[in-house]
């Protein structure tokens, strides 16, 4: 496995999300990856000074073209940090910095995470989380650290100007961004007191 820091807007290597690329065999007859081997994920986190978490659940969404969810995150007593992989399709995945004491707050990064590609993006405890589906259609499958939980669950505007996500409009060949009514409904990030973001 393969794990590579993403770069921001500001050209700066973002701590915390890392993208992962597995090792695939193939030949005429097909294909095989480790999707996840809790070992090899261990080193990756221990390699890049992070603590190792445990996964108590895994996510199925189907999406559309032009469907974009997100930005989630969790607040503690039950934040989650997510393994995100899209087994059908393509995504553009986004993580933003939530973290108020870190150098790169308020910053974004983001990756194409597709059927072909098999590449998975770690989005630690501490990052807001969303997807913009590419495809005609795209699933994703997505581990988490810690339950769902609608007290501690919180969301930021996909479209906020001062976060500046470069959403890959282009691709949707004409379709327009459709979001739920509550992401619609959701804060910019500088509407947020310090109690809804991370030390």
């Amino acid at each position: 496995m393969k794990a590579d820091r993403l770069t921001t807007g500001q050209g700066v290597a973002m701590a915390g999300p890392l993208l992962l690329t597995p090792r695939v065999f193939g030949d005429a007859r097909g294909f095989f990856f480790e999707s996840w081997n809790q070992r090899l994920f261990e080193q990756v986190l221990t390699a890049d000074g992070q603590p190792v978490p445990g996964f108590v659940q895994d996510n199925h969404s189907h999406s559309s073209r032009g469907v974009l969810r997100g930005l989630h995150y969790q607040l503690p007593p039950h934040p989650q940090g997510k393994l995100v992989r899209c087994v059908v399709g393509e995504i553009f995945d986004v993580a933003v910095d939530l973290r108020h004491s870190s150098p790169s707050f308020g910053q974004w990064v983001g990756a194409v995470l597709s059927a072909e590609n098999r590449q998975q993006l770690w989005v630690p405890v501490g990052f807001a989380h969303g997807f913009l589906t590419l495809s005609d259609h795209a699933e994703v499958l997505y581990k988490t650290t810690d339950f769902w939980s609608q007290a501690s669950e919180r969301a930021i505007r996909w479209d906020d100007p001062a976060l500046a996500i470069a959403w890959p409009r282009e691709a949707l060949a004409g379709t327009a961004i459709q979001v739920s009514e509550k992401d619609g409904a959701a804060s910019e990030l500088a509407e947020l007191p310090t109690s809804a973001l991370f030390p």
